[in-house]
């Protein structure tokens, strides 16, 4: 697993540099979104955060730690609802469980992963090699999933197809938070749905319906 990369501060409460470190976070997320990394200043980050700029730098040191602790968020959360499914015991049941979660994540998140993929580019090389390493521990998770399928018998994948349709089962959840403004016509939950069937039907190469989704 990935080491997280320290974020500095002269603040000792663990507790209180989670509360004001998530407040940061909702605030920078709608200036990055809005006006993007390179225009938005730290005063207007701890403005929209609700506290002085003072206060702000008792948390983080630079503009890039506030990008990349919207990153690591991200990343939190999917391990936060993952983690709970028995992976260990993968299923066809357990991995469209896996896709709810994710694809459910990724719309009370949207606006997190678009800045993510738009200004991730800012970060520090450290910091950039980090989340791209936690990307790839995010597909393995799937890429996990997909082998147990396949051993059991319930698709019939080559380990390189799995490679890549661990990738395409992450990609293709983000589409929610980059097409929405396209895709108005539809509920998260049909969207889950329409591209679980899509992606299985493909890997399974025949017909599969997902009941009860």
């Amino acid at each position: 697993m990935s080491k997280k990369r320290e974020v500095q501060s002269s603040v000792k409460d663990e507790s209180l540099i989670e509360k004001r470190r998530a407040q940061m976070i909702r605030g920078a997320v709608m200036l990055f979104k809005e006006k993007g990394f390179h225009r938005t200043t730290t005063r207007e980050i701890a403005k929209a955060s609700g506290f002085s700029i003072g206060t702000l730098y008792e948390y983080i040191r630079t503009k890039e730690d506030v990008l990349y602790l919207v990153c690591d968020s991200i990343y939190d959360e999917v391990h936060a609802r993952l983690d709970a499914l028995d992976i260990e015991k993968g299923s066809l049941e357990v991995l469209v469980t896996a896709l709810e979660h994710y694809y459910g994540l990724i719309d009370d998140m949207q606006d997190e992963f678009v800045v993510m993929y738009q200004e991730s580019k800012s970060l520090p090389k450290d910091a950039l090699q980090y989340v791209l390493n936690k990307e790839i521990e995010m597909v393995s998770l799937f890429e996990r999933l997909l082998m147990e399928c396949a051993d059991s018998g319930e698709l019939k994948l080559s380990p390189k197809e799995i490679k890549l349709a661990a990738h395409h089962l992450f990609v293709q959840g983000q589409m929610w938070a980059f097409r929405r403004w396209a895709l108005r016509d539809f509920t998260i939950q049909e969207f889950t749905k329409l591209q679980t069937q899509f992606l299985l039907q493909g890997m399974a190469g025949e017909k599969t319906t997902i009941q009860g989704a």
